[in-house]
């Protein structure tokens, strides 16, 4: 935090990887708030400990990944909403301009345009030396350009904006959108701050000279892009959206889709028919949700605590998936799902007439991948699973590490495989044989 910025907080969204930030000034008592998630309560809670008025947000642009949280601070605490007018949103905006200095007190926060990742993105630098870069600029990556317009055209933007961002100075302050486990990037640090100097010397996305070769290097993009993207665009542009209703306990599902949230050790030990296993505890539980659940698709949840429930929810709400027909505590959990470690996989390879079903991205296979196994990455395998698998074999779900094999040993069983998971290492850590290779141009 500089010296010279009154009133800087930053916020981390462990589950997403987003940031936000409360900029102000103590001493005149008002802040804004930059890019605020929907749990708005911690800016309304710093805001309250540091006797400060939000007096604005400031939108770097439509989220693609988050629902924000500009709808309820409008609506439930009577704060305006500023974004550039390429936006086109559907409430009340109060429009910022390339070059605009705004006031927030003594501190002076000034808005550059910086399209790429969106047309109507802008970056925000705070009295001249710390740059809240938005979804542009990350520590040690730059924002994917395919989002909302052809990713050429995106990337031609982007090295622009880019350009600008690196001539603000080697002491300026790099503060990013998003920092590791966003899909908004591919190789994003877990750094959460960095300097214009260190991005020059250690960003790949700082390195062309040329914007032909950004261009092909950046619009080559092979992130999967989130299912949720147009539901959160659509929320994020539309009306102000109020906080969605909190979910009561159920005594059974009713018909809906059980997304039992979990661990999966608690899961394997018994779940109810049908039951999707994402945990809420593992990492990018909002996202890993968003790819296996289908949109408009009715939703349970099982869980082990109303507590967890209620933060399974919140995660959910923040992708987009804001109706829940509830959530199940007690319940009676008669399946059972199988699990293998590397070693007892290994024999099964050797001795088993078994499918190995390798659920990790292709590109993550050109570090080595099983010989004999399917590549179905986990968020496919609802719409291929079926068709590409032999229902009289065995299947044995497998990816780097295990979280995302137990997630698809869940949705195969759903469809009424056989099926035991990988839960405890992987590709990784199998000792067996496994190719590798490099793709052309790689």
């Amino acid at each position: 935090m500089s010296r010279q910025v009154l009133l800087f907080r930053q916020f981390v969204d462990e589950d997403l990887g987003c940031a936000s930030y409360l900029v102000g000034d103590r001493a005149a008592g008002v802040a804004v708030v930059v890019d605020p998630s929907l749990q708005i309560e911690q800016y309304v809670e710093a805001a309250a400990a540091e006797e400060v008025r939000l007096e604005r947000v400031l939108e770097t642009h439509t989220h693609a990944d988050h629902v924000s949280g500009h709808g309820r601070l409008a609506l439930e605490h009577d704060v305006p909403v500023a974004i550039h007018p390429i936006a086109d949103p559907d409430y009340p905006f109060e429009p910022l301009a390339d070059d605009q200095e705004l006031e927030v007190g003594q501190t002076r926060v000034r808005v550059i345009h910086t399209p790429g990742h969106r047309p109507e993105h802008c970056a925000f630098v705070v009295d001249g030396h710390m740059a809240l870069t938005g979804d542009s600029l990350f520590v040690g990556d730059a924002a994917r350009p395919d989002l909302a317009v052809a990713a050429r055209e995106g990337a031609r933007d982007l090295f622009t904006s880019l350009e600008r961002l690196a001539a603000l100075g080697d002491d300026v302050e790099v503060y990013p959108g998003h920092v590791a486990g966003s899909l908004c990037g591919g190789n994003m640090s877990p750094d959460r701050c960095s300097t214009i100097a260190r991005e020059r010397s250690t960003n790949p996305a700082l390195r062309f000279a040329d914007v032909q070769a950004f261009v092909l290097d950046s619009a080559s993009i092979s992130t999967p892009r989130p299912p949720t993207t147009e539901r959160v665009v659509a929320i994020n542009r539309g009306p102000w959206l109020p906080r969605p209703e909190t979910p009561t306990e159920l005594d059974d599902p009713a018909g809906a889709t059980v997304l039992d949230v979990r661990p999966f050790d608690v899961y394997a030990a018994g779940h109810l028919h049908g039951a999707i296993n994402v945990p809420e505890a593992g990492a990018s539980f909002g996202t890993r949700a968003g790819f296996v659940l289908a949109a408009g698709e009715r939703v349970v949840l099982h869980a082990r605590s109303e507590a967890e429930a209620l933060a399974a929810a919140r995660k959910l709400w923040a992708v987009g998936i804001l109706e829940l027909d509830g959530y199940l505590v007690e319940a009676q959990t008669p399946e059972t799902l199988a699990v293998v470690d590397v070693d007892e996989l290994k024999r099964l390879l050797e001795t088993a007439d078994v499918q190995l079903v390798d659920v990790r991205e292709s590109s993550e296979r050109d570090d080595g991948y099983i010989p004999g196994s399917k590549n179905i990455p986990y968020r496919l395998l609802r719409k291929l699973g079926p068709g590409a698998l032999e229902r009289s074999k065995p299947v044995v779900t497998v990816c780097e590490s295990g979280s995302r094999a137990t997630i698809a040993a869940s949705l195969l069983q759903r469809d009424g495989f056989d099926v035991r998971a990988v839960a405890e290492g992987g590709v990784a850590t199998f000792e067996g044989d496994v190719v590798s290779f490099r793709r052309c141009g790689a």
